[in-house]
């Protein structure tokens, strides 16, 4: 069976003799700064209210991120109230130095892109954002030279730029062969596997981070797998679920430095951190694992 095997897995670390899988963690390519495998997306699962009812389920949803060795959080202002009620999930914690908060400008404007940036600051109730991503390429070249004045007085420390379908990638790569970003989001699952095609390998060319968006195709990767049982070789890569193959199938590829499932419940966020952690397929296995889903 095609395996990695876990001596193998060099960026995985691991503290001796411990018996607590941790999770895998690759390299940003501009810092050298590690970053866990798998992170929380907000979209729709932290559009919430304020009131206590509705967040302490979500409480638990970011206590399990942390405690499982996950760090990053992804937001934007497109989400709702998410910004906002993961400002609220992350004070309450008191995890703010344990947690990498990551969200997006989403507007068309300088004064505009300030605006709206200041107010994500306050709503996720931090003086200094760890990425500011320009979400879907709106109006990017103006928000780029915000972001690189910001960047530079210590505002924020990492900048990308974002979308969510194929049909972008065109102008995804023109982008990012433009000027320098440190991270680049974009969708990349078994359903939407496109981005292995160009956009991985760019970003490994270019040392851009990848943040791998709609790891489950918004739900469709459970439609086509409902009812059907695992298959032998998931146990041979530590999978106890659909979600875990998807997840690992994602993040098994080198380019890939972080997916962002997201998670209203916190046993979904517990399995979905386990896919960070174990034996990861290597290239001839993911190549079958794609083969049979497409088989489904």
């Amino acid at each position: 069976m095609g395996l990695l095997p876990l001596a193998a897995m060099t960026e995985q670390a691991r503290s001796a003799g411990s018996t607590t899988p941790q999770v895998l963690r690759r390299s940003i390519p501009s810092s050298g700064e590690q970053l866990p495998v798998i992170g929380l997306g907000t979209y729709q699962a932290l559009d919430v209210g304020s009131g206590a009812a509705e967040q302490a389920p979500l409480l638990d949803v970011v206590r399990a991120l942390t405690d499982h060795g996950g760090n990053l959080i992804d937001s934007s202002p497109m989400y709702g109230r998410a910004e906002s009620v993961a400002g609220d999930l992350v004070a309450t914690l008191a995890a703010r130095s344990r947690v990498f908060l990551a969200t997006k400008v989403w507007t068309t404007g300088r004064e505009s892109g300030i605006r709206q940036m200041e107010e994500s600051f306050r709503r996720m109730r931090t003086d200094r954002m760890d990425l500011m991503q320009v979400h879907n390429l709106q109006d990017w070249r103006t928000h780029a030279e915000t972001l690189d004045l910001w960047k530079t007085d210590g505002r924020i420390r990492y900048t990308g730029i974002t979308h969510y379908h194929e049909g972008a990638y065109g102008e995804l790569e023109k982008v990012l062969r433009a000027r320098r970003w440190d991270f680049v989001q974009l969708n990349y699952s078994l359903a939407e596997p496109a981005a292995a095609e160009r956009m991985l390998p760019l970003a490994a060319e270019l040392g851009v981070a990848v943040i791998a968006n709609r790891p489950f195709a918004q739900g469709a990767l459970f439609s086509r797998v409902k009812g059907k049982a695992l298959p032998a070789w998931a146990a041979d890569i530590d999978c106890a679920s659909w979600a875990q193959v998807f997840l690992k199938w994602i993040v098994s590829h080198p380019a890939v430095n972080c997916a962002i499932p997201a998670s209203s419940k916190a046993t979904h966020t517990v399995q979905n951190m386990l896919a960070g952690t174990g034996r990861m397929p290597d290239a001839a296995l993911r190549a079958r694992i794609a083969k049979d889903f497409d088989a489904l």
